[in-house]
């Protein structure tokens, strides 16, 4: 997302002839471009994604769970 983000600003940078990257290639401002696909493709080929995706939901299911279980030990406090 971060070369995205970079790609965008130089793209304007260079669209409004703004700054040193006036005078820079479109090689060089397009090149975050091609670096975030190719990070995008490698994320997915080694399944970096999916194991964040796993560990997120993950987290999310134990934080559901300690959440259930305090609430279910302050009902059974509440009864006695």
């Amino acid at each position: 997302m971060y070369l995205m983000g970079l790609g965008l600003v130089l793209l304007v940078m260079k669209w409004l002839e703004l700054g040193p990257v006036a005078l820079w290639s479109w090689w060089l401002v397009l090149l975050p471009f091609v670096l975030a696909v190719v990070w995008w493709q490698w994320a997915d080929y080694t399944g970096y994604t999916k194991r964040k995706a796993m560990e997120h939901e993950s987290k999310k299911c134990e934080e559901r769970r300690a959440r259930i279980k305090d609430n279910l030990s302050s009902i059974n406090r509440n009864r006695r």
